[in-house]
């Protein structure tokens, strides 16, 4: 089945994507899928893109190409407007309509985050053009990206009660900004979190811990994504400071992105910025608002929640009933989890399940479920969420398309019932094509292309494969290359990949799957000798028919060998 995989977009968080899209271009599985990349630049153009440039770093490396770019800055295409109706250069790849999909691909596999491609827009071009795509669909999508929408539905269900204030463009003018802190002061409390309700990867998202006008102030700005400058601030700046900052400005994971708005005026090039910057304030004006073209027009202002932070993921069985995983609680090792933090190593710790009560992680499973069902969503989701101190449990923040590198919780959380990352992309695809079935729109190709894949899954499983052979040392640099040579091998379906770590303790110990999925190897070696956590052992056990249709027996008991010679395995 020849899958497209579709990632970029317009939003902020198109470098994420980027990173999703590798993962599923480099770990689908190749014998029952043919990657196809198709990068969908800022303009909203489907271009089927060559596959050497999936290696590359980042977008900004391969498009715009370098000839495009000008006076020393890193910027996206939306910087050049006038390269929209453009031929794309050959090196790049061909521009694609979506009348000829289906000549290309069979499968949309969405990776793309934010407004326009997690909001129901591109699934529903997709459907229009008969297309299958991954994930939820129209009426999940909807919900999925509006912060505001889902916490109304979210108490519907739950009843839980979490204040908030929605607050609008109009509302956020500057000789208010004093009373208005006040006002949620009193009705919501110090600190205030404060959301940009259409976005995600923690972009747009700000808290005031103190009690300062002037960081109030900033954060809101933040989620509105605008600036405020003041001509003395301006004119400090010597020309390489004015560089800087208009570099910051084109940088997605810390700007506002172009294009931007000032003086009603719409500018598109950090260069063309700061020139209208200089003139702005050359004349009588003292203070300049800039906003991007593409800001929010309302903010969702929260009391802040105290807890143990957690992410739990829920997926499907074949007859659309819900399975919660193993929820995840986040330790967070820095003050504000933003964008940076949360893709910035050692920012944050992630142990599986949440340290409470067999209980308390149970609930936490039975509300995710519940959520999932009544909000519409299908296929897959991951839903945030607190404990409190008092045992309450507050949920926020539906993610309809989740994080996809290797490492992300949705897939540390499916191979706690077995599945690796090449699994639980098999799943995707399968159960994605499941649940479009069940819109009545080209239902008969749909079965067909089910049952096709269904007979290639089974067909793959009843295959016993050669063994490969995994030894790696105790430190954190060689526990990574085995993750990934783990990945590669089950990705490419040639052989049965076997994790053997050589420990501190000088023995060797054949792995399980959950436990390639670990941060460092320190945590790995922790849970050698360690029973099984009750709710990974019940989670697995619901889920064992499921995972038994993609990966076959898994065994979750790690073996123990004094060396290596003495470890046996089937040929």
């Amino acid at each position: 089945m020849r899958i497209g995989i579709f990632f970029g977009g317009p939003s902020r968080e198109r470098e994420i994507s980027f990173a999703g899209g590798k993962t599923a271009f480099e770990y689908l599985d190749k014998s029952l899928f043919e990657p196809v990349p198709v990068f969908v630049d800022s303009f909203g153009r489907f271009i089927l893109l060559e596959n050497e440039l999936m290696y590359a770093t980042e977008i900004r490396e391969f498009y715009p190409v370098k000839s495009n770019q000008k006076d020393g800055f890193r910027t996206y295409i939306e910087s050049f407007p006038e390269l929209v109706d453009q031929p794309i250069p050959a090196e790049i790849g061909v521009i694609l309509t979506p009348s000829q999909f289906k000549e290309h691909f069979d499968f949309a596999f969405l990776a793309m985050h934010g407004p326009d491609c997690e909001d129901g827009a591109i699934q529903g071009l997709l459907e229009w053009y008969k297309i299958p795509y991954s994930g939820p669909g129209l009426m999940g999508s909807a919900v999925g990206i509006d912060k505001i929408l889902q916490n109304e539905m979210i108490a519907l269900v739950n009843g839980q009660q979490k204040k908030s204030w929605t607050l609008r463009y109009e509302q956020w003018v500057p000789r208010e900004y004093p009373i208005l802190f006040q006002v949620l002061k009193k009705h919501l409390g110090l600190p205030l979190v404060i959301k940009a309700p259409h976005q995600g990867s923690s972009i747009g998202v700000a808290i005031v811990k103190d009690d300062s006008l002037e960081e109030f102030i900033s954060a809101v700005n933040q989620c509105f994504f605008q600036i405020e400058l003041d001509k003395t601030t301006w004119k400090s700046l010597d020309s390489a400071e004015k560089l800087a900052w208009g570099q910051k400005i084109a940088n997605l994971d810390e700007g506002i992105g172009f294009p931007v708005v000032i003086d009603g005026k719409i500018v598109h090039h950090p260069s063309s910025l700061i020139s209208e910057l200089d003139t702005y304030f050359t004349n009588d004006n003292e203070h300049a608002f800039i906003s991007s073209l593409n800001g929010e027009d309302q903010v969702l202002i929260e009391e802040f929640v105290n807890g143990q932070e957690f992410s739990c993921g829920c997926i499907q069985f074949d007859d659309g009933k819900p399975l919660a995983l193993p929820p995840s609680e986040v330790i967070k090792m820095v003050k504000v989890f933003d964008f940076n933090a949360k893709y910035k190593p050692g920012a944050s710790r992630k142990r599986i399940p949440v340290d409470t009560s067999l209980e308390k992680n149970q609930e936490i499973q039975k509300v995710i479920a519940a959520v999932f069902q009544q909000l519409g969503i299908d296929v897959c989701v991951r839903i945030d969420g607190f404990l409190t101190p008092e045992g309450i449990i507050v949920l926020h923040d539906p993610n309809t398309i989740p994080g996809m590198s290797p490492t992300s919780f949705i897939f540390k959380q499916m191979a706690e019932i077995g599945l690796n990352v090449t699994h639980a992309l098999t799943y995707l695809v399968r159960q994605s094509i499941r649940e479009r079935i069940r819109t009545g729109k080209n239902t008969w190709r749909l079965r067909s292309l089910l049952e096709t894949l269904d007979a290639s899954i089974i067909s793959n499983n009843s295959v016993t494969k050669p063994t490969k052979v995994i030894v790696f040392e105790s430190n954190d640099q060689e526990y990574g290359q085995a993750r990934l040579k783990y990945g590669q091998l089950n990705a490419a379906g040639r052989v049965q990949p076997i994790p053997v770590l050589h420990a501190e303790d000088g023995k060797y110990y054949k792995l399980t799957n959950p436990l390639m999925f670990k941060e460092y190897v320190a945590d790995v070696e922790a849970l050698l000798l360690t029973e099984r956590h009750p709710l990974l052992v019940e989670t697995s056990e619901k889920a064992k028919a499921l995972t038994a249709f993609y990966a076959g027996e898994v065994s979750y008991q790690v073996s123990v060998y004094s060396d290596i010679s003495s470890m046996a395995f089937p040929s």
